[in-house]
């Protein structure tokens, strides 16, 4: 079983542990399926994220493996409270096969308002409706995989009839992998309890990691007897850079606009108020609700966006990523959906598989040799 978590207490850039890298893919226009993970495949990412806002996320995916073949595909996140475990654990299942087991199932709960008004679906309880969705789909694919009877029974959900018209049988790649994502202790302990990884919100910082996630992770691995380095965290990391002024300041003020939104919303308060700017949120609640979009992104302030974000320079990046998760992961996923690389970070990723760090020029010398 790969060893996600990492033990050393101080950054140390160029860990002989690998990065694993992903990103996050925008889904916009999903007619970019057909090339955009072909793309990301090519610069040497390890792993492509679709997730759910105007689109399905499974769609892409299913169209994305016709056109890669080593790249992991993957949902951060599908809305679980939206679908039934039954629903979910049947697109997992054939997502795994078409894309020869390569596919991994990263699901979380969205919020209440969305849940009950958009989808008309039940919310309650989110953490321990998040637990059992991931025991359920478990339960469903080991009934598949093992040809045992279907007998899960659960406080939200009971799946006790499956028969051979509707069962597709034992995967020839196994099952595919769980990631949750959540905001707090409470759902972030979902993850340690009982699933393969958690998908870390891109409002974070080294602090919160180490003094918010990384505790909830043990305090789950703790209540179901597991090693917590066996759950991959995966560090979700907004990075501000450009290869020019303009490319930089467009990426730097999508990503403030971006914290504004974010720091109007409860949830994400905790982050705010560690890094020191506890005192943003009702601010930024206010003028939200007063419609005032444009005006809050200027309360936002460079140290903010340095906390939260890697900035810098491309070359630079890979250094700041390493000192900023030593300690916590070698599982990233780069984002700036805002203000999307025209070059896929392809810089950052070759970097970042080099091992390079600020005086290890070699990966980029033989990038510019290109």
């Amino acid at each position: 079983m790969p060893t996600w978590g990492v033990s050393e207490a101080e950054p140390t850039p160029g860990s002989d542990r690998p990065w694993h890298v992903s990103v996050t893919v925008p889904t916009d226009d999903l007619t970019q399926a057909r090339t955009i993970y072909r793309e990301l495949e090519a610069v040497g990412y390890d792993r492509a994220f679709s997730f759910e806002a105007k689109h399905d996320p499974f769609v892409p995916l299913a169209v994305a493996a016709e056109h890669t073949t080593t790249i992991e595909l993957g949902t951060a996140i599908a809305i679980a409270f939206a679908r039934t475990p039954m629903t979910l654990a049947n697109v997992g299942w054939d997502l795994q096969t078409v894309t020869g087991g390569r596919f991994v199932l990263g699901i979380g709960s969205q919020v209440r308002p969305h849940i009950e008004q958009r989808f008309s679906m039940p919310w309650s309880r989110p953490a321990e409706r998040l637990r059992e969705n991931v025991l359920a789909i478990r339960a469903i694919w080991d009934a598949w995989e093992q040809g045992t009877p279907l007998d899960f029974r659960g406080e939200f959900s009971t799946h006790t009839r499956m028969i051979p018209a509707f069962d597709p049988g034992p995967n020839p790649f196994g099952p595919p992998r769980i990631l949750t994502a959540g905001v707090g202790p409470k759902m972030t302990a979902v993850a340690g309890e009982v699933a393969d990884g958690f998908l870390v919100h891109p409002v974070n910082t080294r602090r919160s990691l180490q003094e918010i996630t990384l505790p909830a992770i043990a305090a789950g691995a703790g209540r179901a007897g597991r090693d917590p380095s066996e759950i991959e965290i995966v560090c979700v990391t907004i990075v501000v850079t450009g290869r020019d002024d303009a490319e930089f300041t467009r990426s730097r003020d999508a990503v403030r606009e971006q914290l504004a939104f974010y720091g109007s919303t409860p949830a994400y308060a905790p982050v705010f108020s560690l890094e020191g700017y506890g005192d943003l949120h009702p601010t930024l609640r206010t003028m939200a609700r007063e419609n005032r979009w444009t005006e809050m992104s200027e309360l936002i302030p460079d140290d903010l966006i340095d906390a939260i974000a890697v900035v810098g320079e491309p070359h630079q990046i890979a250094e700041k990523l390493n000192a900023r998760l030593a300690g916590i992961s070698r599982s990233v996923s780069l984002v700036n959906n805002r203000a999307p690389d025209p070059g896929h970070f392809a810089e950052i990723v070759a970097d970042l598989h080099a091992g390079e760090s600020g005086s290890d020029t070699a990966a980029r010398d033989r990038r510019d040799a290109t």
